[in-house]
């Protein structure tokens, strides 16, 4: 029998991914304001996207989800936010006709600001100091001020979620969404990419649609699923203190509890020990679960992940998401799917095609050759292909920026051009244009999968 769960009994077990802050006293402090805080979402909210989600877990919508490897302070304002969730309604809607496929849109945004590392320690130049671990702990400056781990940078992480929360709401339900304004989501540097023509072809085709229900009679002012979207936000649940200080329980079903921190939260791959404090966490609360499965995760250890995780087995209760790399996903995702099948699991097959796909250039940047992202993709929709189940998502690192960090794409982005606009404080991120290219390819083999074995119409590689 499991043992009995509350907010903190993480507490009791061993934790992996920490920082070590110096001032014990000043971190409880902390995490006691915040646990006076409003919510960031509401136990509502985070029930209407696993009801989204079980629609994905059957096969019926797509996830699209993603955002910033890790959020920063110094980047946060109004029209990065707004560029963003520009680029996340074009790949959506390029999703949605184009693979005729409900999207279920989660935005790694609002909370997605702590960050695992390979070593707790960096070096450079002979100086050793601790790692940067996101702007909700440290500093990227490489001084010792810098990379000391700051409690109080929780707070300026939680206000900086609220307010990007208010605006992804606004735009969400404000009228940004609308679809009558399908044209104007295009990124001013994406119009002369070559992926333009397409976007314009596929948004020109929907705004004929609606003339013609309008020309049928149809108001379309009195469907508000035209003018509006619904919007979900998520991150790695890594600062348990910062979770637990944001962990409510649901007034309208005493005894549940919710993270209201974000509406989905997921386990790393380095943070998914079945015994550890991570696992300990997720399990109790009710929002949606994500995990990361890498190369080392073994059937075995998967299920019994599973059966803590979702031990109700409740459709859209846990999504798993594989990141193996191009060249390792046909060899390890086939046994995970079948062990799933096998003990009849109802779980959400997602892909990030990113973090497996990260090299060092020559000219020694972190990058990401963009035909190695397409290459996990296409290899995890064979796999599921192959077993006769179904691929439901990616989960993606991406930006609403001109930004130059993945290599490859339609403008053959160069090791020489990494220089350039290289933004990321962390890992590297697919520019609009990559993602929008990502969301054409996704769209060809969604509608390849819903299609079976049946012949791809040639308009198709024209949307």
């Amino acid at each position: 029998m499991a043992e009995r769960w509350s907010p903190d009994s993480w507490r009791k077990k061993p934790i992996v991914q920490v920082p070590d802050y110096p001032d014990a006293t000043a971190l409880a402090d902390v995490e006691k304001q915040l646990a006076t805080f409003p919510p960031l979402v509401f136990a509502g909210e985070a029930r209407s996207l696993k009801k989204a989600l079980a629609r994905v877990a059957k096969g019926e919508a797509f996830l699209l989800q993603g955002g910033d490897c890790a959020e920063s302070f110094a980047e946060h304002g109004a029209n990065n936010i707004r560029d963003f969730f520009r680029m996340f309604l074009q790949m959506a809607v390029v999703l949605t006709y184009a693979a005729s496929s409900p999207v279920v849109k989660v935005g790694r945004i609002a909370g997605q600001f702590a960050k695992p590392r390979s070593s707790p320690m960096e070096k450079r130049d002979g100086k050793e100091l601790p790692s940067y671990r996101g702007d909700i702990v440290n500093d990227i400056a490489f001084t010792p001020e810098a990379r000391t781990p700051d409690p109080r940078r929780q707070i300026e992480a939680y206000r900086q979620s609220a307010a990007t929360l208010n605006l992804l709401r606004a735009f969400a339900q404000g009228g940004y969404a609308n679809l009558a304004s399908v044209r104007q989501w295009m990124l001013g540097f994406v119009k002369d990419s070559p992926q333009s023509r397409r976007y314009v072809e596929l948004s020109q085709r929907i705004s004929e649609a609606l003339a013609f229900m309008q020309a049928c009679g149809l108001d379309l002012e009195s469907h508000p699923e035209l003018r509006t979207t619904e919007f979900y936000t998520s991150h790695e649940a890594l600062l348990l203190g910062f979770e637990q200080a944001l962990t409510r329980e649901d007034s309208t079903q005493p005894g549940t509890y919710y993270a209201t921190s974000g509406h989905m939260i997921w386990i790393g791959d380095r943070t998914r020990q079945p015994d550890h404090a991570h696992v300990e966490y997720a399990r109790g609360i009710k929002n949606p679960l994500g995990l990361k499965c890498g190369p080392s995760l073994k059937p075995d250890e998967l299920i019994r992940l599973t059966d803590i995780l979702n031990p109700e087995n409740e459709p859209g209760r846990l999504t798993l998401i594989g990141r193996f790399g191009a060249d390792k996903v046909g060899a390890h995702l086939p046994a995970l799917v079948r062990a799933i099948k096998r003990e009849g699991k109802s779980v959400i097959w997602s892909c990030d095609p990113m973090h497996g796909n990260t090299i060092t250039s020559a000219s020694g940047y972190k990058t990401r050759p963009f035909d190695l992202i397409l290459k996990e993709v296409r290899g995890f929709f064979d796999v599921h292909n192959a077993e006769g189940t179904y691929a439901g998502g990616v989960h993606l690192e991406m930006t609403g920026q001109n930004v130059t960090e993945c290599t490859g794409g339609v403008r053959q982005i160069s090791d020489e051009d990494l220089n350039d606009r290289y933004h990321t404080v962390c890992d590297p991120r697919l520019n609009a244009e990559q993602s929008i290219d990502l969301a054409f390819v996704l769209a060809e083999l969604l509608k390849k999968e819903r299609s079976g074995p049946q012949k791809i119409m040639p308009a198709a590689a024209s949307l």
